[in-house]
């Protein structure tokens, strides 16, 4: 391919904003890497613990962020639009927004034991596990009101100080972590309790942190925050939902399909939980390449959208998506040659190690369709396109990939229980349909555009 052609130029457009964003994105997902090594290393039932606590924790904390992740394509759109002077209250309105959802998530997270006992799982690891979601419970404020000047930033196009902050949270988080599982400095040991307290202290820390940043700055001074007191305004923040809910509604649509497995798997043991939570674990951090280079698309669509300018939107729908194939093809090709080493990075217990590395090669077969379908979701946050692909994704896991999953997981239907093995085979087809729907949705929402007076001069 000629090097300066409309793609590569794309292409670099986005690397430039992908390497910050996949450190972010790299640095949030290793706190749950950490979390699942250390607390696999104390033991089986610490490890399981961990993993049905972040079953629970995960699809609470991005529904949040999701919802309040409407906040980047607002300010995408309206710095596109030349109308910097709006941002600061889509910001106010949204840091409100964030108080109110992390107080309703810490009521949930608080009162999930009912949960348990219906399922019938072991009363040893309902009761580690319960203790970790009260104590990570008290990071969700920090993590939402973070989130919102996440988006922030990256819809303003400065990306960088998340990286940075997000990787000191990282490091931060292996002491932290170390301390409360083994105990030391006056803190009890809480083997993997002390995960979910850990977790709480380094989420505010890198809240107050970026806190610190944004409010002083330089390169935000044209638009800073808090330059005039805001109060909650009704009709902004039923805006803003109405644009953010579906997102959040969204990704917890497909978040919390992978995480409802390790719920439903809980009664058949530690062992099928722990192997479930080192595949997802693995996947998870590779997944963080796709994501961040969506978050990117978002921000690229978003510019343009607010320019009224569909070259570039066809451009960077073609280039990204492109890009998120090829990237796919060498993480199913790592999964399958590296899989039994990377279950082992977790624990030494063979039989867990077995199981996972089993559950990579569906991993393996879900890399494409699973980075072409994030990479729609992207492109249409971007046009601000958010209850229609809100549909399509309730349809894709949990019309098609849950059910068929705890059919061919928990019942004799097929003849039999081929337990996370059938779960996983469902998340496969899930994908599948979603890379499908949601890239249907997004050549419609391209069409409608060109109805809507979206000049275009050359199609890519």
């Amino acid at each position: 391919m000629p090097v300066n052609t409309p793609v590569v130029r794309e292409g670099r457009a986005l690397l430039g904003l992908l390497a910050p964003i996949l450190v972010s994105q790299l640095s949030q997902a290793g706190f749950g890497f950490i979390d699942t090594v250390m607390a696999g290393q104390v033991s089986p039932l610490d490890l399981a613990a961990v993993s049905l606590g972040a079953s629970i924790w995960l699809p609470v904390v991005l529904l949040v962020s999701g919802i309040l992740m409407a906040t980047t394509p607002l300010v995408a759109s309206a710095r596109g639009a030349g109308r910097p002077e709006s941002i600061p209250e889509t910001v106010h309105q949204a840091l409100w927004l964030s108080l109110l959802l992390s107080a309703l998530g810490i009521l949930l997270l608080r009162n999930v034991s009912p949960v348990f006992d219906w399922l019938d799982t072991p009363a040893r690891l309902q009761v580690m596990t319960y203790q970790y979601l009260n104590a990570i419970a008290l990071g969700l404020p920090a993590a939402a009101i973070f989130a919102v000047l996440r988006n922030y930033c990256e819809g303003m196009g400065h990306p960088m100080p998340v990286t940075v902050i997000s990787v000191v949270g990282l490091l931060f988080n292996i002491p932290a972590n170390y301390v409360f599982i083994h105990g030391g400095f006056g803190i009890p040991a809480m083997g993997g309790v002390g995960c979910g307290w850990a977790s709480a202290l380094v989420l505010w820390l890198m809240t107050v942190m970026l806190i610190i940043y944004v409010l002083a700055a330089p390169a935000f001074a044209r638009v800073r925050l808090l330059g005039h007191r805001s109060r909650p305004e009704l009709q902004r923040l039923r805006e803003f939902l109405a644009l953010g809910l579906p997102i959040g509604i969204a990704i917890f649509f497909e978040v919390s399909v992978f995480c409802v497995v390790a719920i439903l798997i809980s009664p058949l043991g530690e062992l099928q939980v722990a192997g479930h939570q080192i595949a997802l674990s693995v996947t998870s951090i590779l997944f963080m390449i796709p994501l961040s280079l969506a978050f990117c698309m978002t921000i690229r669509i978003g510019h343009a959208y607010g320019a009224q300018d569909l070259d570039a939107i066809l451009l960077t729908r073609r280039t990204g998506l492109i890009m998120m194939t090829v990237f796919a093809c060498v993480s199913a090709t790592f999964i399958v040659l590296t899989r039994h080493q990377l279950t082992a990075l977790y624990t030494s217990d063979v039989a867990v190690q077995a199981l996972a590395a089993d559950l990579l090669l569906f991993a393996a077969a879900y890399q494409v369709v699973d980075a072409l379908q994030v990479g729609a979701a992207g492109s249409l946050r971007g046009l601000q396109d958010t209850q229609g692909p809100m549909v399509l994704t309730m349809v894709a896991y949990w019309v098609v990939a849950m059910p068929l999953g705890y059919t061919l997981g928990l019942t004799l239907l097929m003849g039999t229980r081929y337990g996370p093995y059938g779960f996983w085979a469902g998340l496969v087809a899930g994908l599948a349909v979603a890379a499908v729907l949601l890239n249907w949705r997004l050549g419609r929402q391209i069409t409608l555009l060109r109805g809507r007076g979206f000049p275009v001069a050359r199609e890519y």
